[in-house]
């Protein structure tokens, strides 16, 4: 049973700009932390972003300056604004929701995250 939704991902060309968005019933609302990840074939999930209630947000040092995560906690949405796409952020992104302690690497920790979605395919053509 799906809990929370990605929506927004597609293809666009280097230099472009993208806006993911999640959708849960409640879950967000309820979550003390949402996170952005992304996975490449073969490969682990990793964290991109994640924001926790209070406002405040961390991000993976290949996407400081170019992406934007924000939650409405009032429509149960959280986004990722993403910004100057390069090729490397071609990947499968997931939301994800949870109860995370706010400690300086935690919001990284895929286990510390309850709620997944099934994935929104972004692609950078150059």
């Amino acid at each position: 049973q799906v809990q929370v939704l990605e929506s927004g991902g597609g293809s666009v060309q280097a230099g472009g700009s993208l806006r993911l968005s999640c959708v849960g019933s409640g879950i967000i609302y309820s979550s003390n932390c949402m996170g952005w990840f992304r996975q490449y074939p073969g490969k682990e999930r990793e964290a991109v972003a994640s924001i926790y209630r209070d406002g405040n947000a961390y991000y993976d040092d290949s996407v400081a300056g170019r992406f934007t995560i924000s939650r409405d906690n009032t429509e149960d949405k959280v986004y990722l604004q993403m910004n100057n796409l390069k090729a490397e952020d071609t990947a499968v992104y997931y939301c994800a929701a949870g109860w995370v302690a706010q400690t300086a690497n935690s919001w990284r920790d895929l286990n510390e995250y309850v709620y997944w979605g099934q994935g929104a395919q972004v692609t950078v053509s150059t």
